[in-house]
């Protein structure tokens, strides 16, 4: 497995925004200092209760100026928002002064409210995002002088960029998604992806079974990284662990996020967790723990809990965040280096879907028909899948 560690840069009361910001940096230092894989933020706009984080290339020259080792990224830029030339420039410059460790996450964007003082069309938000991709495929794809692109949006003609990122053709790519149909073409492409703790691990362990399958089919070596995000807190013991961190989850989660407005989730009838269930639920401390849903508790515990959440889910890349509610720097970089001392090793090997199963299947040839699309899609329904 591997482990990012992952900020929303949500605000702290009482403090600045250049506050919160070097409390960050401190955050990223010390996740390249105990060996965390990965640091990922996120672009999030005209949010004042909930993230701090609008400028991706800040949050990326920032942790540049403070790390040595650690991957750096957005997770990620929201193409809907940008013209996607001036990102594609970007990310060069960003790999760059990186030294060839950046990351590069293109997401749709979420929240409608984002969009409209950008005078931005939320429905037009995933064409955006994929055309971006194509768009840095083309430009950085070609040892020509100039490139040109023809996208649904944006045409461009004879354009010669100013220099190329580090990483050739470019930096490896993230997108978010659970869709089937996109997680063929990021197979093909080669692109890894990432989801969240609300959506049922079930669902995603149907869905990314097949896009494992399609990525070893396209040739390309091992298995893409799979990121999953929930919250995390290590302490000494169990119950020092869920009693701290416990106020500062559920205030995140229904303040913060506003998962959960107090209204029941519909019933199913068919006993499986969905994602209503998931966020009518998220201000119950017990649910949440019986459900495996966010990691809090002692090393051995928190291995345990990411070792069976990973086989559930067919994740491999943890995106664990640390830092929420009003919990102390002291408390975080506590539990922070208890993570990456005592859990990180016990998991370090372990591989949720290793590549002899992969290869196995991309021997048979593995088709999926019009048939097998719908079995796949109602057994989808059955789990209570919100895409």
């Amino acid at each position: 497995m591997k482990f990012g560690y992952f900020s929303h840069v949500w605000g702290r009361p009482g403090a600045t925004p250049a506050q919160r910001y070097e409390e960050l940096w401190r955050e990223i230092e010390l996740a390249d200092e105990v060996g965390f894989d990965y640091a990922f933020s996120v672009e999030h706009h005209f949010s004042p209760s909930e993230s701090w984080m609008s400028s991706p290339a800040m949050f990326c020259t920032g942790a540049a100026a403070r790390t040595d080792r650690i991957r750096v990224g957005p997770m990620g830029y929201v193409p809907a928002l940008h013209n996607p030339i001036a990102i594609v420039e970007e990310i060069a410059a960003l790999d760059q002064v990186l030294n060839g460790r950046l990351e590069v996450g293109i997401a749709s964007g979420v929240a409608p409210t984002y969009f409209g003082p950008f005078g931005a069309k939320f429905e037009e938000r995933k064409e955006r995002a994929k055309e971006c991709v194509d768009l840095l495929r083309a430009a950085y794809g070609t040892d020509d002088d100039s490139f040109g692109f023809t996208g649904p949006f944006h045409e461009y003609s004879d354009v010669s960029m100013s220099f190329a990122p580090v990483q050739r053709p470019h930096p490896p790519l993230w997108i978010p998604t659970r869709d089937r149909r996109t997680l063929r073409w990021l197979a093909e492409i080669g692109a890894h992806t990432s989801s969240t703790m609300i959506v049922p691990r079930k669902a995603l362990e149907v869905v990314y079974r097949h896009y494992v399958d399609w990525w070893k089919a396209a040739g390309h070596p091992g298995v893409p990284n799979i990121g999953y995000w929930t919250l995390v807190h290590v302490g000494e013991s169990d119950e020092e662990a869920i009693s701290r961190a416990a106020p500062h989850l559920i205030h995140t989660l229904t303040k913060t996020l506003l998962y959960g407005k107090g209204t029941p989730a519909p019933e199913t009838g068919n006993g499986e967790l969905s994602t209503a269930d998931i966020l009518a639920n998220a201000g119950d401390i017990n649910f949440l723990l019986d459900n495996n849903l966010i990691f809090v508790g002692s090393p051995e515990t928190v291995a345990d809990r990411i070792r069976a959440a990973a086989d559930e889910g067919v994740f491999n890349t943890l995106l664990g965040e640390f830092t929420f509610g009003m919990m102390s720097e002291a408390e975080v970089e506590a539990s922070t280096r208890l993570f990456a001392t005592e859990v990180m090793p016990a998991l370090a090997d372990h591989e949720p879907y290793g590549d002899k199963k992969a290869e196995q299947n991309a021997r048979k040839g593995t088709v999926y028909d019009e048939s097998e699309e719908r079995l796949v899609s109602e057994r989808l329904q059955a789990l209570g899948y919100i895409e």
